[in-house]
């Protein structure tokens, strides 16, 4: 009983190992087919967006700067760094973007900045908000045109901003570039200047909302300058639109203005260097929508972002945005959360695509694996009973039976999964049926030989 316990154990041990084998046989080159797969779908995922982004901006009193920091808030509520760059202005900022050893990601810009220039590297997500073209003047005596500031101190903004590219345009198309003296500063500087009677006027970019156009539409003194010539305006620079601020929009006890009045305005678009991460885009668009989809002094509710009206090529995943809203993921779950998926989904669809056949046809090579070992035996057992037939004399009868005896003794150490052991048994009874025709013609042998 002992004994038998014993080869019983070790048929068993060498089951295991055996069935490891064809397990690692089969499982290694799957790994490798699936490992390939894997390595050949993550060059096609985008890696997981960075955890900040940079913006610059403008001001600190101007709209860019203002709207920025609600762009920040909102970022943080994704757990997204949103880092603020102040700058000088649109022009400053379209610049920055461009230049590849600035480290910035998006910016305002404003539009007719960037006509003529040749950009590269950018897109744009879309126009966010309007920003009027303001000209406060002393109001001595109402001006009703640009040709009156003819000899005037006039502030065009700083150099590098949206202020001072729209206000030399208009006034080189009056022809008073240097027939004026233009001081260049713009923002809370200019209006406490023109307040202080250290300037005769003021042109400003920006959201009625502004420190400085805030200030000087509640200064005495100050008027602002109707643009009585906006629909030429528009004519001759294309990326200008008339805008009416209604008499009392400001403040109605006040009566500020306490007239219509016509403005021209260019407008602010979302610039992005071209290799954003897209999961970042679609949040800009997404934050784009909560802080400028209201309706406002010069805006409808829903108008603003738009595809429209941009001067620097849409970006591929805002048209996507604009025609499809969020992405499916993200209308139900974080930010983070959909991120993940996404990236996940891209990457697993192509594996499982080559794990499917793959499981289908491994059970075959297992199969094929174990009956290999069996099938050998059956072309040995061939060879010698045809080579018996053949040439029987070739042999003493005791080598022909001693290799039969070998091939039985090697099918009963085959260690056989259960659901093949019938390969086994199948092939024991095919060597005994063999056995049995050699030992008849050997008999028949004898028999002639006595006679």
């Amino acid at each position: 009983m002992g004994f038998m316990a014993n080869a019983t154990k070790s048929f068993m041990r060498r089951l295991i190992r055996m069935t490891l084998k064809d397990l690692l046989v089969i499982g290694v080159p799957i790994v490798a087919v699936v490992g390939f797969a894997f390595w050949g779908a993550y060059q096609f995922v985008q890696p997981a967006p960075p955890r900040t982004l940079t913006m610059v901006t403008g001001f600190p009193d101007g709209s860019y700067q203002v709207y920025a920091t609600r762009y920040k808030e909102a970022f943080a509520a994704d757990h997204i760094t949103l880092e603020i760059k102040p700058s000088n202005g649109a022009l400053e900022n379209l610049q920055r973007l461009m230049n590849p050893a600035e480290h910035v990601d998006a910016g305002f810009v404003q539009t007719g900045v960037a006509t003529g220039m040749n950009i590269t590297g950018l897109v744009s997500l879309g126009t966010v908000f309007p920003e009027p073209l303001w000209l406060f003047y002393r109001n001595k005596t109402r001006i009703d045109s640009l040709d009156q500031l003819q000899g005037k101190r006039i502030a065009v903004g700083a150099e590098g901003s949206g202020t001072r590219f729209l206000a030399m345009a208009l006034l080189e198309a009056h022809g008073l570039a240097d027939k004026a003296t233009l001081v260049a500063t713009g923002g809370l500087t200019a209006a406490k200047a023109l307040a202080d009677g250290e300037l005769d006027a003021v042109f400003i970019v920006a959201a009625a909302q502004s420190g400085s156009v805030w200030t000087l539409l509640y200064t005495p003194g100050v008027a602002i300058f109707n643009f009585s010539q906006a629909e030429a305006y528009v004519r001759r620079f294309p990326s200008l639109s008339v805008i009416t601020l209604p008499r009392g929009a400001i403040d109605f006890p006040r009566n500020i203005p306490d007239r219509d009045i016509t403005l021209v305005s260019p407008t602010a678009m979302l610039v992005v260097r071209e290799d954003t991460h897209p999961a970042l885009v679609d949040l800009l668009l997404q934050t784009a929508s909560k802080v400028h989809g209201d309706a406002g002094l010069f805006q409808r509710a829903g108008q603003y972002p738009s595809p429209n009206g941009v001067d620097i090529p849409l970006s591929a995943d805002a048209e996507r945005y604009y025609k499809s809203g969020k992405p499916f993921l993200q209308r139900f779950m974080p930010f983070w959360a959909a991120t993940l998926i996404n990236r996940m989904i891209i990457l697993l669809v192509p594996v499982f695509a080559v794990l499917i056949p793959l499981f289908k046809i491994a059970p075959y090579l297992y199969s094929w694996r174990v009956r290999s070992r069996v099938f050998r035996y059956y072309g040995e057992l061939k060879l010698l009973e045809l080579q018996a037939q053949q040439s029987p004399e070739s042999k003493p009868r005791e080598e022909w039976l001693a290799e039969l005896d070998r091939i039985e003794a090697a099918a009963n150490r085959i260690p056989t999964p259960n659901a093949f052991a019938e390969q086994v048994y199948t092939l024991r009874s095919h060597v005994q049926m063999v056995r049995k025709q050699l030992l008849w013609r050997f008999s028949q042998d004898d028999a002639a030989k006595s006679a």
